[in-house]
């Protein structure tokens, strides 16, 4: 039997963040359960991008803390090498009057609370991405500190920092069912039995899944989303090109290669990570359109992950009433990798009953019972 204060079950950069900070924070004796390798999940099929874009006051706050220290990751986490930050911004483009009005509105929030995003015009945005395809577009929105990281040494340099504080990290170790007793949680798995007062579910696109182990119905659901990377080339593009209105984002990484992905609203929600020659074609035709200079690249490979999609595509955080020390960092909508760094900075402020860095009540489970949703306008 192996006994600990918390065990957080999903090994991907969620977790290995709110292992690290409850660590820093002195509780030591923290057990990470993972059912394949750190990153296998959604993390690692990842695009991996970050924005500071957004449409309400919490995800631009949340997004400006995060990214704050994701800048400063590789020196607060004694990370040698780095962890391959690219800040060379996103470009959002608007091809509505609706969008436009939005865009706008986004900007002025953005501003007001020191989010450096400016409007472009169709000229301008050309500027910045000298083979854009501009027809159509009514401008668009910039700002030159998003960026993207490497997902696989973030979450590599959460878990070397967690572990030199005293973390155990369990690879390849599947739970199968958890038994509550008291305020005692027994944790079964294929490689043993773990017991802590404090559990956290972490677990992505399986967060349903370990819900029901405990009774809770956790309005999460697994989505895939297809993502292909090309050969790489010499460096051509600066910023991420995301829009909402083709339902696709592409970025150029330090490596030289194109990562690109595209939306189908029209998804099962089921968990399945296969890809398909149909993404591949969808793929082509729109990103060659938007950007003609990459009719010639050639693609690598192509793979699929999963978003954990709540229904109003914001994440739960936070404590179950109806299960006390069973607390939940899921349903992030495809937007976990961007948030991580405040995401467990955050989880282990609530775990350890300190006063949360920012406010986290409207990410509360109870939200889907009221009918209080959290609606964010800029999601792709």
């Amino acid at each position: 039997m192996n006994r600990h204060e918390v065990i957080i079950i999903g090994g991907g950069v969620t977790g290995c963040s709110i292992a690290y900070h409850l660590a820093a924070r002195g509780m030591r004796d923290v057990a990470v359960l993972e059912r394949a390798y750190l990153t296998s999940g959604a993390t690692g099929r990842c695009g991996a991008g970050f924005r500071h874009q957004w449409g309400t006051k919490t995800n631009c706050l949340l997004a400006k803390h995060a990214i704050a220290k994701l800048e400063r990751l590789a020196e607060e986490l004694d990370y040698p090498g780095g962890v391959e930050i690219k800040q060379g911004g996103y470009l959002i483009l608007a091809y509505t009057p609706k969008m436009e009005e939005q865009f706008k509105k986004n900007l002025a929030l953005q501003k007001s609370l020191g989010i450096d995003a400016r409007w472009v015009t169709p000229r301008e945005a050309r500027e910045i991405v000298p083979f854009l395809n501009t027809e159509g577009l009514l401008g668009a929105t910039f700002c030159a500190k998003d960026g993207h990281a490497n997902p696989f040494k973030v979450t590599d340099a959460y878990a070397r920092a967690a572990r030199r504080l005293g973390v155990k990290i369990h690879t390849y170790t599947e739970v199968q069912d958890i038994k509550i007793e008291g305020s005692l949680k027994t944790v079964i798995t294929n490689r043993g039995t773990f017991q802590a007062p404090v559990v956290v579910n972490a677990a992505g696109g399986h967060a349903a899944e370990i819900g029901r182990m405990v009774g809770v119905d956790l309005p999460v659901v697994p989505e895939r989303h297809q993502i292909l990377v090309t050969e790489p080339v010499e460096q051509v593009l600066g910023p991420m090109v995301m829009s909402f209105y083709h339902n696709l984002y592409c970025q150029q990484t330090p490596h030289g290669s194109f990562i690109m992905g595209l939306g189908d609203p029209n998804e099962p929600k089921e968990y399945n990570i296969r890809s398909s020659w149909q993404f591949l074609s969808q793929m082509a035709q729109k990103v060659v359109w938007l950007l003609p200079v990459l009719k010639n690249v050639r693609v690598v490979r192509q793979w699929a992950g999963v978003y954990d999609m709540s229904p109003d595509r914001q994440p739960v955080l936070g404590e179950v009433p109806d299960v006390p020390g069973f607390y939940v960092a899921a349903g992030f909508s495809g937007h976990g990798f961007m948030i991580a760094p405040m995401t467990g900075q955050l989880m282990a402020e609530i775990i350890l009953g300190l006063p949360t860095t920012l406010p986290v009540d409207m990410f509360s489970l109870s939200r889907f019972t009221t009918g209080e949703l959290f609606v964010e306008p800029s999601v792709v």
